[in-house]
């Protein structure tokens, strides 16, 4: 694989949009913080050509999230090209994320989360949506800050594996960045915040959704189902024409499947605590070193 320039960036977007379901993250990321680095979203990129065409990309963001999208099969590659490179985590396609940790020696390395998520996609036209009656979205902003941010802090313990004083920490950055980019709502049921949707990515004509939180004393009544259709809709509204999720529990998995979504595929998200370090002997065979340093942050 050969490191990817400015040049590359139509012909690796054009690329990654064929694959739009597992490079949602990085189309994202592109499109918002570009390859010149300075924001830890900023991207390096490194792609295979045969015959001209790409048949692969391997990006890793500035803060060290990897974003595999290997469907050429350049595994060995790829895992070459992130010698050295400090790794918070892998994400994408569980076909590919499997492999390529192992081909990196960090199939053993500790990590707070690693779990294969099944992948559902919907055309908004089919949107199918529940009754609304007495129920509202607010902008994240709009709703209380201590209760949203209580809010997140248990989406990382119970979804993202966090540790209670590491998932309050995020959290309140996490809410930061929602507010600032307008991403999330609050579902308003009879006046009283009851839920939370969002957009962790989003593109001219598709959102992926994100973060949807309800909590476990309102569980079973809908109210994710119900936050995350008014969301969309609103979304289509505004041009978008198709959304992307992967489902962290069943019952995440029947709402979406009452809105219409349609299972697609298989999503892996890999988070590594403490982040890792990678390195590769003279025979390319990957390895792992967790520095000591690197014990006291956070990915």
């Amino acid at each position: 694989m050969i490191p990817a320039t400015e040049a590359d960036r139509a012909a690796i977007t054009a690329f990654l949009t064929a694959y739009i379901e597992t490079s949602m993250f990085t189309l994202a990321n592109l499109q918002n913080h570009g390859m010149a680095g300075g924001h830890p979203r900023a991207l390096r990129l490194w792609l295979r050509r045969d015959g001209g065409r790409i048949t692969d990309v391997m990006a890793v963001t500035e803060e060290g999230m990897a974003m595999p999208q290997l469907s050429g099969g350049a595994i060995a590659a790829a895992a070459q090209v992130l010698a050295g490179t400090r790794l918070i985590g892998i994400l994408g396609a569980a076909a590919q994320v499997a492999p390529l940790r192992a081909a990196l020696g960090l199939a053993e390395a500790p990590a707070s989360l690693s779990r294969d998520e099944p992948l559902f996609t919907l055309p908004l036209d089919a949107l199918r949506m529940p009754d609304a009656s007495g129920a509202r979205l607010i902008p994240l902003g709009d709703a209380p800050r201590d209760l949203v941010t209580g809010w997140r802090a248990a989406y990382g313990t119970e979804v993202l594996g966090q540790d209670a004083a590491g998932a309050a920490a995020q959290a309140t950055r996490d809410i930061d960045g929602y507010v600032a980019a307008d991403s999330h709502r609050v579902l308003l049921r009879d006046g009283v915040p009851v839920a939370m949707t969002g957009f962790n990515a989003r593109l001219p004509d598709t959102v992926q959704i994100g973060g949807v939180y309800t909590p476990p004393a309102l569980r079973g009544q809908g109210l994710a189902r119900l936050a995350l259709a008014l969301h969309l809709a609103e979304a289509r509204a505004e041009g978008v024409a198709r959304a992307v999720l992967f489902a962290a529990s069943d019952m995440a998995v029947r709402a979406y499947v009452a809105l219409g979504f349609e299972r697609q595929g298989t999503f892996n998200l890999t988070l590594f605590t403490p982040p890792a370090t990678v390195t590769h002997t003279a025979t390319h065979t990957a390895s792992v070193a967790v520095s000591n340093a690197l014990t006291k942050k956070g990915p």
